[in-house]
């Protein structure tokens, strides 16, 4: 059979963009002589629509989208996600759903079995389950539909298993001929290759082509990849999407030629995926320029670089905002990158707006040293005066932390943390640093001294994060087993860890829960990230022994 796949960005709620989308897909793909063309999951409403899934007008726009979509269709088949409703009841209203549409009219539809609870997955919260689901007739031939999480709870290919059903080997022992899945997989780092090998395994057991259409795109803090996979019944990858673009492309299912293993580095996945989000969420939530502090160090450093690269350095602004303990270093870093960049670049001393501030509290805070309060008052003007630029000139304003800092709150709450969008906080530093070298890799952007300096706040007399925080290489491997590998503290002492750093560091993290719950959203490109994934309580007392 062959097969296009409509590799598009959907908006959540945008369902005339959305049509328009799919449409045009569509109609490329009957033009190019396709038999089926196929989108990803909820392409209709978008996805994730999280709670606009309670509100009924939602629902009723999608369906009749989906009508209008079904009405548009001639011989080519139209395989499309979207919200479908639950007849049953007892139950959810909706359903999480894919139709195949053709002459005009919705031929059948199918519910998806597996709902992901868990890590950034809710669909339980809104959805009704499949509780059975058989092959369709489509051109003389029984097809397999299954959605996204359907797939990936094969007891081949999975030491543990979320769920007892493996709808995929279902359909093919009712009779399917060709697995098609619709898809809205969040990307992360490794995603690529695992997904690979698991749709590749599966294609061989079940000995049937296998069809996978995934969403583009970021929504939210989630971004997804794209790089849709067809494969022969030999488990030989026929077909490929692009990763973190829009695409069409045309499989034939029994294809014998196969294609090579996708080989771009980490960081060039990690430096498209960064862009992509950024890009969206500044288009899709209306805004079109962003500003930022740029500070001459190498987190704020990589952010102008990802927002120059997303968004056009027509549309970036970057501020310096020195105090009387910054270094002039700092700032012929700042100028310089922001010239290599081409973006806008000012400088606005915070340094008489933070005297003012101690005149006033003197004889409140009088008797007492200072401290990190007067450190705050810093981070707090600069939060003060880029939300003004922000307001004023109707920019988006990024923060610039990264994971380290945000995992055991070396950052301000309303100071540093101000912001609508926390563009490489799921980065722990190593990997700021290891993005920043692939970026320079062809010429320096980014000013050596910004990769070699000790990192710095710069809130007091020749300070570096060091004198507050572990190495950032020690920082970063506890993090990593603690937070992505959920290790237990005894586990982690084992592995080598000197045990006063590791019950400090993870004290850190246990206890500045509440900052991160105050952070503005970040992109997600890890396995494990803070934010709508990790669902820790503030107030709780829990220690490990």
């Amino acid at each position: 059979m062959r097969i296009a796949l409509a590799q598009i960005n959907t908006t959540v709620g945008d369902f005339a963009g959305n049509e328009t989308r799919l449409l045009g897909a569509y109609q490329r793909g009957a033009a190019a002589g396709a038999e089926l063309v196929v989108a990803p999951e909820l392409a209709v409403a978008g996805y994730p629509p999280r709670d606009l899934l309670l509100r009924r007008g939602f629902i009723r726009q999608n369906l009749e989208t989906l009508q209008r979509l079904a009405a548009a269709t001639g011989s080519t088949g139209f395989l499309v996600g979207f919200v479908g409703e639950n007849a049953a009841r007892p139950g959810r209203e909706a359903t999480n759903a894919v139709a195949l549409l053709q002459h005009g009219r919705v031929v059948a539809t199918r519910m998806k079995t597996l709902l992901p609870t868990y890590d950034v997955f809710d669909e339980d919260r809104y959805f009704e389950p499949a509780a059975d689901n058989q092959p369709v007739e489509f051109n003389g031939r029984r097809i397999g539909l299954t959605i996204c999480e359907d797939l990936w709870n094969d007891e081949d290919f999975w030491r543990d298993r979320r769920y007892r059903r493996n709808p995929a080997v279902e359909l093919a022992r009712a009779g399917a001929e060709i697995i098609f899945n619709v898809s809205a997989s969040p990307w992360h780092l490794g995603k690529n290759r695992l997904r690979h090998a698991m749709l590749a395994s599966l294609a061989a057991k079940t000995r049937r082509p296998l069809v996978y259409c995934n969403l583009v795109g970021g929504n939210d803090e989630l971004i997804f990849d794209g790089s849709s996979l067809a494969f022969n019944g030999g488990g030989a990858l026929v077909a490929r999407g692009a990763m973190f673009a829009q695409d069409f492309v045309l499989a034939e299912t029994d294809a014998t030629a196969a294609l090579p293993a996708e080989g771009l580095p980490d960081e060039e996945k990690l430096h498209r995926a960064l862009v992509l989000g950024l890009r969206d969420y500044l288009h899709k939530c209306g805004f079109k320029s962003a500003v930022f502090g740029l500070s001459g160090g190498i987190d704020s450093a990589l952010t102008a670089c990802l927002a120059a690269e997303a968004l056009g350095p027509e549309n970036v602004h970057g501020v310096s905002l020195p105090s009387q303990f910054s270094s002039s270093g700092s700032l012929d870093d700042a100028r310089q990158l922001a010239a290599n960049l081409g973006i806008r670049y000012d400088v606005i001393p915070i340094q008489p707006a933070f005297a003012a501030a101690k005149t006033q509290l003197a004889p409140v805070f009088a008797g007492r040293p200072e401290d990190t309060a007067e450190e705050n008052i810093q981070a707090r003007l600069r939060g003060v005066i880029l939300m003004a630029l922000s307001n004023k000139f109707g920019a988006l304003l990024l923060t610039t932390g990264n994971k380290s800092e945000l995992a055991v709150g070396y950052c301000t709450l309303y100071g540093d943390m101000c912001g609508g969008l926390a563009v490489i906080s799921d980065l722990p530093k190593r990997d700021v640093y290891r993005l920043a070298r692939w970026i320079n890799r062809e010429r320096e952007i980014i000013p050596a001294a910004s990769l070699t300096k000790p990192p710095s706040a710069e809130l007091r007399p020749n300070q570096t994060d060091q004198d507050s925080l572990p190495p950032y290489d020690t920082l970063d491997a506890i993090l990593d087993a603690y937070v992505v590998e959920c290790r237990s503290v005894a586990a982690i002492i084992a592995a080598g860890f000197d045990e006063a750093t590791v019950r400090r560091v993870v004290r850190l993290i246990d206890t500045s829960e509440y900052k991160r719950r105050q952070a503005a959203p970040g992109l997600k490109v890890t396995s494990k990230a803070f934010g709508v994934g990790r669902r820790i309580p503030i107030a709780q007392r829990y220690r490990e022994a």
